[in-house]
């Protein structure tokens, strides 16, 4: 086989990859400590890369180096082994409601659960939580899901689920520190601040990280 061919063949090899894990060129840049442009002329079938960065993005991929170098076969058995590796999953438990507005009580029991690709999570223990209210509209809409990640703070102008421990209640609310007070801001701003001090004592559970809306 020709050099043009092999570049051609990996090319493809390349592209394939990049769009099942939803990778850029300048993320694959970045993780292999090359240039944008050798990315680039490896993607387009101008330039072959050295036999190291072949090796290295096979483990990136989760594949074997003959996956890149060779010609993917059509075959559906085929295809399910490529993708099968790719994409691990993992549930995610909803603990409970979670309030915007009036706060809930969270339980800890989780009844439901959300399947999710373990390379689309942060590092460390998550949790779903389903917002009721709007105070924190329009950033957070009533009903969504909150994806948490277990953390016992979090920084300035940072959105948590905070438990109020003089009614062991949870509310999801924006945190910031103000000469030496913490309050727990809404974002509708018909809603009034939350102070938190010794009469009023909190726990922060996690930062929420991302939301997902349901039709």
């Amino acid at each position: 086989m020709s050099n043009l061919g092999n570049k051609e063949i990996m090319a493809e090899n390349i592209r394939y990859y990049l769009s099942r894990l939803d990778i850029s060129r300048a993320e694959l840049a970045k993780m292999l400590g090359v240039s944008y442009s050798s990315v680039t002329g490896w993607v387009n079938g101008e330039s072959y890369p050295r036999i190291d960065k072949i090796e290295a993005m096979a483990k990136i991929f989760k594949v074997n180096k003959s996956d890149l170098v060779e010609k993917r076969g059509v075959e559906e058995n085929r295809i399910e082994t490529i993708v099968e590796p790719i994409y691990k999953t993992v549930q995610i438990p909803i603990l409970s409601h979670i309030a915007c507005g009036e706060p809930l009580l969270i339980e800890e029991n989780a009844t439901e659960h959300v399947t999710e690709p373990i390379n689309q999570l942060p590092n460390g223990k998550c949790f779903y939580l389903r917002a009721q209210g709007d105070s924190m509209m329009p950033t957070i809409p009533n009903r969504s899901l909150v994806l948490v990640r277990s953390q016992p703070e979090v920084e300035n102008d940072e959105i948590a689920a905070v438990v109020l421990l003089d009614t062991n209640e949870a509310t999801l609310k924006r945190v910031k520190y103000v000469s030496g007070q913490v309050l727990l801001m809404p974002d509708n701003p018909k809603y009034e601040p939350i102070v938190l001090n010794g009469n009023r004592p909190a726990k922060i559970v996690g930062k929420a990280v991302r939301i997902t809306i349901e039709l």
